[in-house]
């Protein structure tokens, strides 16, 4: 397996590998992504009370586990971190299809967590190792794509199952089908670990001085001690918090109830953003980076605000115009995400420094994961409070604070 890509800068047979598997994982884990609480609480007979505390394992055991994985991740150890992450993934997905109580179910929350956390604190660092310096910005971009297109397919596949078969008997091999999907990744990572190029050994000179010491690279205080890094951090936070929860909690929420759009239209609309996202990465891709990396994730909010302001005007009217308003906020919030994704990944890796990315990785997962859990409820309880309209522009602003930081960061880098 290629390690470290083509002379050219393309990425070689070892990232591709990885990305196909991510991709079949994706899909696995879209599967059943939608369904979980509904799983836990209807099909499990746990209620409310068991989803909750699902997930509040989840959370938990992913924070924890991503500050624990981000300086193992530092040593070199990136791919097997990631190989350990994705196997708790499989082994959590294996125990919620078989779970019979509430035990087995806080469990797989909490080996879940281990895997997420544990694979974003590895992910960036692998993905370095095996693309060259030139081509790292369109390989983060493929990996969103992959991510998304994956848990996209996934979750189509698995609606089809349920529609085709019995929900009741289908549900837990879904779980166990999630849990297969992931097996390749775990496998793939371990095969990029044993690949790795070796780094030699200082020999024992028991007779002559000890031989130089390696600086130990920073820690979290140190790295959140500096100014491109913490503002890298709180964008990353403002990013899930305005931008990506809000697509997937909100703005469903805003077609379906506010505009009176239908479950098939909704879907359209997710599907539409999903197309762009698939059609688009690699033109994109190419434009952006004739940007310096700070400038490119400036076009991410930006594109935003003009998305969700698509969205406002798209209340004001109907037919054909309101079908042509709501295709272009998903194309131009698709385009965002390849800005963020081709500009966030490589930032991370310029401020972290090498010997810090493992842990620079950490710290984005406990931004990112704070702002999941934040921007659900914030963007339901302001779009309630508002209405429609409002609500639409209430997520321009939203955006405009994403962008706000982002300036902030493009000065503190110069």
């Amino acid at each position: 397996m290629s390690g470290t890509g083509q002379p050219d800068g393309r990425p070689g047979a070892g990232f591709h590998g990885l990305m196909a598997a991510l991709l079949a994982s994706s899909a696995g884990i879209g599967l059943v992504f939608p369904l979980t609480s509904i799983y836990i609480s209807d099909r499990l007979g746990l209620g409310g009370t068991g989803a909750g505390t699902y997930f509040v394992a989840m959370a938990a055991a992913g924070c924890a586990a991503a500050v624990l994985g981000g300086p193992r991740a530092d040593r070199g150890s990136a791919a097997a971190v990631g190989a350990v992450g994705t196997t708790s993934l499989v082994l959590s997905y294996a125990l919620l299809g078989a779970a019979g109580g509430s035990l087995p179910v806080t469990a797989s929350g909490l080996l879940a967590g281990v895997g997420y956390g544990l694979q974003y604190a590895a992910i960036t660092g692998v993905v370095t190792a095996l693309v060259p310096a030139a081509g790292q910005r369109r390989a983060f971009v493929l990996r969103h794509v992959m991510t998304n297109a994956g848990m996209g397919l996934g979750a189509t596949g698995g609606g089809l199952l349920l529609a085709a078969g019995r929900p009741a008997g289908t549900l837990p091999w879904l779980y166990e089908a999630a849990a297969a999907a992931s097996v390749p990744l775990a496998v793939l990572f371990l095969l990029v670990h044993r690949r790795r190029p070796a780094v030699p050994g200082v020999p024992d000179a028991p007779d002559g001085p000890a031989p130089d010491r390696e600086p130990d690279p920073p820690g979290y205080r140190a790295l959140l001690r500096s100014r491109p890094i913490a503002l890298l951090m709180l964008a990353q936070a403002l990013f899930a918090t305005a931008g990506f929860t809000q697509i997937e909690a909100t703005v469903p929420l805003l077609l379906h109830h506010g505009m009176g759009i239908g479950l098939a239209g909704v879907s359209a609309v997710t599907a539409s953003n999903a197309l762009v996202l698939l059609l688009l990465q690699h033109p994109v891709a190419r434009r952006l980076e004739a940007l310096a990396e700070e400038a490119a994730l400036i076009a991410a909010p930006l594109l935003w605000c003009a998305a969700f302001g698509a969205g406002a005007l798209a209340t004001t009217t109907g037919g054909t115009a309101r079908t042509a308003l709501l295709a272009a906020f998903a194309a131009l919030f698709a385009i965002g995400e390849i800005a963020y994704s081709s500009a966030f990944f490589p930032l991370l890796v310029r401020f972290s420094g090498p010997a810090s990315l493992g842990r620079g990785s950490a710290l984005s997962s406990l931004a990112w994961s704070t702002g999941t859990a934040v921007g659900p409820p914030l963007g339901i309880a302001v779009v309630t409070a508002t209405g429609t309209g409002t609500g639409w522009l209430a997520l321009a602003a939203g955006a405009a604070a994403v962008l706000a930081v982002t300036l902030l960061l493009r000065h503190a880098a110069r």
